[in-house]
């Protein structure tokens, strides 16, 4: 079974943490697994978690909790690309309740979603919970800090046929407490010092203004455009950052959780496919999140604390790879005592050249899956009714009721006047370029 799973998903071999997740989770009821974001803990849990499903059972057999929308949506996508057979549905705030409810009537074998949004799905007795077995909470600390205990405790109270709960974290850090029920866990622990640091490269920027809005600007010019998250404490930050390096003419995103679910989906999803490299954020970006291929983090606020340091480092150096951190530093701040890395001054050239646009824009075209649209479906569209070449289109995501798809910036304004008039699927859409 993992060998199908794993050529479906075109991954070569599970790492060690994977490997001995699946072992673990397999032969024990109750399993922590401690281990550093984006090391592929999803994969490590969904695999055995599928060999407890039934086909026969039409029943929620499997709750995944999470603390974010976006990480619920990710754990649904490597399910669905797992191509099991199984039914998965995924409850989040901001998602439209009648959406979850028409997909509730039939039971999904793997239910994911938010502390919140389920306990309101069970209060409502949209789904029974008799059948649940298997219990995971995602990113369990994370939970906690977003202050989900009630919730989940809630959650849990009527949950009374799980044998097998796994729970996954980035920090050891936490307490467990009484109300998840782990009796005697069996833990895997990956969580070995700065082993998720290796290739992260952590630089000091000086700023003579307390403000540092100059100084981010400066650094910025300096990366040329690189992909680059900007991370700031709070969520009036990050806007206010964000707008000030657009009216410096910085093509950028912001990102928090105070924006309505389609705005995040969006901004991710140009982040994402290359059409916007900067997204100044809040430490939501430092986890969970499908964003890869980072190569410097800023931190033009300092963290809270050296979990928080981690974790925004975290979305660097990844994978074997290299990437670069900065601490941004005005006169009267110094480096946290928590952070122990080698770090080095980096002096600024005096010449400021403006990053340069990005290579992609992106389309919205206003059909998804529930329209039975899919990527070649929109691969076709653009090469036959567009005109475009295979290498002028660029990642695709396609959503339930829309999809995003990266284009060549050149060829935009050419072909939004070519199928202005044009189908797709044989039914005329919104096609138009996210601003």
């Amino acid at each position: 079974m993992i060998k199908k799973i794993l050529a479906t998903l075109n991954i070569e071999a599970l790492n060690p943490m994977q490997l001995e997740s699946v072992e673990a989770i397999s032969t024990h009821d109750d399993v922590i697994l401690l281990s550093p974001t984006g090391s592929g803990k999803t994969l490590a849990f969904l695999i055995p978690v599928l060999k407890t499903l039934q086909a026969t059972t039409p029943v929620v057999q499997t709750l995944v909790l999470t603390p974010s929308r976006e990480l619920a949506l990710q754990i649904e996508q490597v399910f669905k690309s797992m191509n099991t057979g199984f039914k998965v549905s995924c409850c989040y705030g901001g998602h439209k309740m009648g959406i979850e409810l028409n997909n509730l009537k039939e039971p999904p074998a793997l239910l994911i979603g938010t502390p919140g949004r389920i306990l309101d799905h069970i209060a409502r007795g949209n789904f029974k919970t008799e059948g649940i077995r298997t219990l995971v909470l995602d990113e369990f600390d994370k939970s906690l800090e977003l202050g989900f205990r009630e919730e989940m405790s809630a959650i849990i109270e009527t949950l009374n046929s799980v044998n097998k709960r796994i729970l996954t974290s980035a920090t050891r850090a936490v307490e467990i407490p009484e109300f998840a029920r782990l009796l005697n866990p069996f833990t895997i622990d990956y969580l070995n010092g700065n082993q998720a640091l290796e290739g992260l490269r952590c630089n000091i920027v000086r700023s003579d203004h307390k403000d540092k809005l100059s100084t981010l600007f400066h650094l910025l010019c300096h990366l040329g455009g690189e992909q680059t998250l900007v991370f700031c404490n709070h969520r009036e930050a990050a806007q206010r950052v964000s707008d000030s390096l657009t009216d410096s003419l910085v093509v950028n995103e912001y990102f928090h959780g105070g924006l309505e679910q389609h705005i995040r989906e969006r901004v991710l999803g140009k982040f994402r496919n290359g059409s916007c490299n900067i997204l100044v954020c809040t430490d939501l970006a430092s986890r969970g999140l499908d964003i890869p291929e980072i190569k410097h983090v800023i931190h033009y606020h300092l963290p809270a604390n050296e979990e928080g340091y981690i974790h925004r480092n975290g979305r660097t150096a990844r994978m074997n790879a290299e990437g670069d951190s900065y601490l941004i530093l005005s006169e009267d701040e110094s480096v946290p005592v928590y952070i122990k890395d080698e770090l080095r001054n980096i002096e600024l050239p005096g010449t400021r050249i403006l990053p340069p646009k990005p290579v992609w824009g992106t389309l919205y075209i206003g059909k998804g899956k529930k329209d039975k649209l899919n990527k070649v479906d929109i691969v076709g569209f653009l090469m036959q009714k567009g005109n475009l070449k295979k290498e002028e289109i660029g990642l695709i995501d396609v959503k339930d009721f829309f999809s995003y798809v990266a284009v060549k910036r050149t060829k935009i304004r050419e072909l939004l006047s070519v199928v202005r008039d044009e189908k797709i699927k044989n039914r005329k859409t919104v096609i138009e370029e996210c601003d």
